[in-house]
């Protein structure tokens, strides 16, 4: 994707952002219909969007790594809760459409009278009574359904953004993984290391004593110096290791007590990137789906705020048990009859109503200027993890060539130093193998970055290479 087919696709996607926009107003209007939320925090778990998800981890040769994100996914406390706020946000649009309907309340009352009659017993009666009261405001400016639409707006957008919280779980835990390998191959190598240091130290210390001219006490010193180090650096590792560990299994949901055990190498590609990635792709990003959606929510509110300053209509109705015969209650024309209406509008707030109208269009400009942004982001996030991914493979081209060449002059060192030869010395040799150990220290680096860069491309196109944007 080059900086021409940018500046060509930005156009693309704002039109595409466009009429999603415009098709959520139609698909708002038909799903809300009957009053219920269509979709629950589950449909963000399964389908499309579990493709979404972590269908893209097939692009790793890892069998372990789809089990593990499903662990994650089932048990991150982090993840749960999110799940659970969810749910709650689901249950705070009930009210919104509630508004849609009327409004029924019931009170009951008991009273009890003494009556002193002189020098005759007192008497005494008791009454009893039940009242309903009823009230509607019918939406004739579609006030209530433009909050009712925004409130279902935001519901939708909790639901992209859980989306993106599991995506962005999978990719951490997928992280964890290859840094655990990475830090485990980083133990190896530096076990490896420290034996073959102890080895040449061993020589060195022997030829030392046996008076060969060639080893000389800085001989000594510097393999004493190489065995020191190598120790040290052992240790590091380890800690190092432990700790991607327990960062995994924190992710895990697991106790972490570094007890999981790393794959011995880390994975391959089982594809590349395609040459070209279509725009589209990118409004399936989560956080993206979120900031469309957020523009629509803005956009009702800033309707109904209009629509506040319209005259309210309310119908309101009452039933007492000690003026009507109770089966009255369920005759339609009896309640007509018996309803009363009012209208209002507020004649003067200080400007109250007007700067909410005028704040409210204000909000949705600002969210369109968000998603603007958002989008800008991504397109600069793929563009990044494609450059660097780019970069980094031909790094590693001569990363190899750098670790065989090292390897190479190891052994040309010691041949050397096995024959005899005059100009050949354990220094030689010592420094040939520092060579060649960091050239393997940063090959096993270097190939991890790649696996992370992979993992930020599909980050940023919200998915693998072609899964198409979801329905819900």
């Amino acid at each position: 994707m080059t900086t021409r087919s940018l500046k060509l696709l930005l156009p693309l996607t704002a039109c595409i952002s466009l009429a999603a926009c415009s098709q959520l107003v139609k698909t708002h209007s038909q799903d809300t219909a009957q009053v219920q939320a269509p979709s629950s925090w589950k449909e963000a778990s399964k389908g499309q969007n579990k493709e979404i998800s972590s269908g893209w981890l097939s692009d790793f040769d890892s069998p372990e790594i789809n089990k593990l994100v499903n662990e994650a996914l089932n048990n991150n406390p982090n993840i749960n809760a999110a799940a659970a706020r969810l749910s709650a946000a689901k249950e705070g649009t009930i009210g919104s459409q509630a508004n849609l309907l009327p409004t029924v309340g019931a009170s009951t009352g008991t009273s009890r009278s003494r009556f002193e009659n002189g020098d005759s017993a007192s008497t005494s009666s008791e009454s009893y009574n039940l009242r309903l009261n009823a009230s509607w405001e019918p939406d004739i400016w579609g006030r209530l359904r433009d909050l009712r639409d925004s409130s279902l707006s935001g519901y939708y957008a909790d639901i992209q953004q859980y989306r993106a919280a599991r995506l962005s779980l999978a990719a951490n835990t997928a992280r964890g993984w290859f840094n655990l390998i990475s830090a485990q191959n980083q133990v190896d190598l530096a076990e490896n290391i420290l034996e073959s240091f102890n080895k040449n130290n061993a020589i060195v210390e022997r030829n030392y004593k046996a008076g060969i001219p060639s080893t000389r006490a800085i001989s000594v010193q510097f393999s004493r110096n190489n065995v020191a180090s190598a120790q040290r650096t052992l240790k590091s590792r380890i800690q190092a290791r432990d700790e991607a560990s327990r960062q995994l299994e924190q992710l895990l949901g697991r106790y972490p007590s570094a007890s999981l055990i790393a794959s011995a190498k880390l994975p391959n590609f089982k594809k590349s990137p395609p040459a070209s990635i279509p725009s589209e792709l990118l409004i399936r990003r989560p956080d993206l789906a979120a900031a469309q959606l957020r523009v629509y929510q803005s956009a009702k509110q800033a309707d109904a705020a209009q629509k506040s300053l319209l005259p309210n209509i309310n119908l309101s109705g009452s039933l007492s048990s000690n003026n009507v015969q109770f089966g009255n209650i369920f005759d339609p024309n009896f309640l007509a009859a018996n309803a009363a209406a009012s209208l209002t509008q507020s004649i003067y707030r200080g400007g109250e109503l007007k700067a909410n109208a005028r704040g409210a269009l204000e909000r949705n400009k600002a969210s369109i200027y968000d998603f603007s942004n958002q989008a800008l982001i991504a397109f600069r996030e793929v563009e990044n993890a494609l450059a660097e991914g780019k970069s980094l493979a031909e790094q590693e081209k001569f990363l190899l060539v750098e670790v065989r060449q090292a390897q190479l002059a190891v052994r040309s060192a010691e041949l050397d130093y096995a024959e005899g030869l005059d100009s050949s010395g354990i220094l030689e040799i010592l420094e040939a193998q520092r060579r060649a150990n960091n050239s393997r220290a940063q090959l096993i680096a270097l190939k991890n970055r790649r696996l992370q860069n992979r993992i930020d491309l599909h980050l940023a196109l919200g998915g693998d290479f072609y899964t198409p944007e979801p329905n819900s």
